[in-house]
């Protein structure tokens, strides 16, 4: 707990709602829901894991976040530049203090005081929690958070010059939470933090029914650069079933829909005059994890080698053709991906490219064969791989479907393809269930770094026994390399190692796509650079 704690108050008393099934108050287009004071439903097949910022990192919590917490620093509606939101002020003191001054009068929902000591608070149980499923390796750099007063806080870092902390700062490690509300040293469950009120975001959340229904409301003690909302309330309605999210999005029974339809409705819809498919620009990347300890010849398997590991891996980027996937799956609406970062960041490579397959983005079943040949791996390699069947869009079962023909038709894999609902998927992956597996990136800010640090540093968050000092100690130093040509060298270097020793297979990059009805308004705004849906935005016309 942080300093101070015990002189602060306590609640008195919370207005709680209780988590139930709520009826949707206004859907579609009708005429009482319209204007500021209107209401918007909003559907998504997105999942949440749990809305506590230290216990989950993944696109459908943090789609809750981003509306319900504060964060000391965020991006501006069409930038992805970071500036202060509740803060007056953030920068660098001395190359290791980075020290940040808190707005007046800040005050979560239910009328505590947001102080330094929830900053602190916030970004202490960060560490202490490091959940598996958390963003606490964002935070690898932070050696400790100092309350100076109750509106000043100073990060203490561990190595100085970070070029990537103020972007972390906006990241899924960043949500400011009320120590009054939330554990020091555990997760708290989403039912005590929506009784809680501990919100004080653009919105605060009125009704919880996880993964069915969540009401929001316009928070007016809201301080951010966000400014305030356009929409008084808003509905997220949750699908199991893509198809009916598409359905409802058609016949006009919500307002906005956004992640994930399959490419062929995205297409199917372009040409519905009743609704808009807007696009923005991505940064969302699909890969194969695998995992060094029970892959084919892992570290923990009877036959461990780690020669015919990485041969196993190798074979596989040989065989992967990105353009099928592209074209056969999604339409272009995701595009062939040859390295670790997506293009159009800086320090972007095509590292793999040149690599694997034919050396021009093609697959190869020749080189292949010769690799697993010279590494004395005995063909067909059966290979366990599994994918999410209700996170990544209802087109992950085609991709797979594909992927493991590509793998199989070359006559060298023999492909366990198997699926598993998100929920349970997110736990098993992070305990070597899963020999090799699909996952899905959608970054936290934008920067190179961010497609570095989670996959690849220390104590990152695949946990797939990949542990490379060489590829660690790069990661590090370009994370506080001042100087932009120089960290932009040492980002390509590390795509170079990583290509090589291959713990993930990145093959597709996708845009950002939402759809809405015809009366509905700022969309466009919030589909921008920092990748992140802000329902604030949105508004009827």
């Amino acid at each position: 707990m942080s300093s101070g704690s015990n002189s602060r108050r306590r609640i008195a008393a919370v207005a709680g709602v209780a988590a139930t099934a709520l009826v949707l108050s206004a859907c579609g287009g009708s005429s009482d829901s319209a204007g500021e004071d209107g209401v918007l439903t909003i559907g998504t097949s997105d999942k949440i894991l749990t809305i506590d910022p230290a216990g989950s990192y993944d696109n459908g919590s943090f789609a809750v976040m981003n509306q319900v917490y504060p964060f000391l620093l965020n991006t501006p509606y069409g930038s992805a530049d970071v500036k202060p939101d509740i803060a007056e002020s953030a920068e660098f003191v001395e190359p290791t203090k980075y020290q940040v001054k808190l707005k007046a009068g800040l005050k979560f929902a239910n009328g505590n005081d947001l102080t330094s000591s929830d900053v602190k608070f916030s970004f202490d149980r960060q560490v202490a929690i490091a959940h598996d499923n958390g963003p606490a390796s964002l935070l690898g750099n932070l050696a400790s958070t100092e309350v100076v007063d109750d509106t000043t806080v100073v990060f203490n870092l561990k190595s100085g010059n970070d070029q990537t902390f103020p972007q972390i700062l906006a990241s899924p490690a960043g949500p400011i939470v009320d120590e009054d509300v939330f554990a020091a040293d555990a997760l708290t469950s989403d039912a005590d933090i929506v009784k809680g009120n501990a919100f004080a975001g653009q919105y605060k959340i009125t009704g919880y029914d996880m993964n069915n229904l969540v009401s929001y409301e316009a928070f007016d003690g809201y301080q951010g650069i966000l400014g305030a909302a356009k929409t008084k309330e808003i509905n997220v309605k949750y699908y199991a079933d893509a198809s009916n999210l598409k359905l409802d999005i058609q016949q006009g029974n919500i307002d906005v829909a956004f992640r994930s339809l399959s490419a062929t409705d995205v297409e199917d819809l372009r040409g519905n005059d009743k609704v808009k498919v807007v696009d923005g620009p991505g940064g969302e990347i699909r890969y194969i994890v695998f995992n060094f300890n029970t892959q084919p010849y892992g570290a923990k398997t009877a036959d461990a080698d780690a020669k015919k590991a990485l041969a196993v891996r190798q074979a596989v980027a040989d065989l992967i053709d990105r353009d099928e996937l592209s074209k056969q799956v999604y339409k272009g609406t995701y595009t062939p991906l040859y390295s670790f970062v997506p293009e159009g960041l800086t320090g972007a490579t095509e590292s793999l490219k040149g690599l694997y397959g034919n050396g021009q983005g093609g697959a190869d079943a020749d080189k292949a064969k010769k690799r697993l040949a010279d590494a004395g791996v005995q063909t067909p390699v059966t290979l366990s791989l599994q994918y999410s069947n209700d996170h990544y869009g209802p087109s992950s079962g085609d991709e797979y479907a594909l992927i493991k023909d590509q793998l199989e038709s070359s006559g060298l894999f023999k492909v366990d393809l198997q699926t598993t609902e998100w929920v349970q998927y997110s736990k098993d992956r992070v305990t070597d269930v899963y020999p090799a597996y699909q996952l899905g990136w959608f970054p936290d800010y934008s920067d190179a770094d961010n497609y570095l640090t989670p996959f690849f540093g220390a104590d990152n968050f695949l946990v797939n026994g990949y542990d490379s000092a060489e590829v660690q100690k790069l990661v590090a130093q370009q994370g506080t390399t001042p100087d932009a040509a120089q960290r932009q060298k040492l980002i390509e270097q590390i795509q170079e190692t990583v290509a090589g020793d291959l713990s993930t297979l990145p093959y597709l990059q996708g845009a950002q796509v939402a759809i809405t009805g015809t009366d509905i308004a700022g969309a466009d705004t919030t589909l921008d650079a920092s990748f992140k849906f802000r329902y604030g935005a949105l508004s009827r016309n």
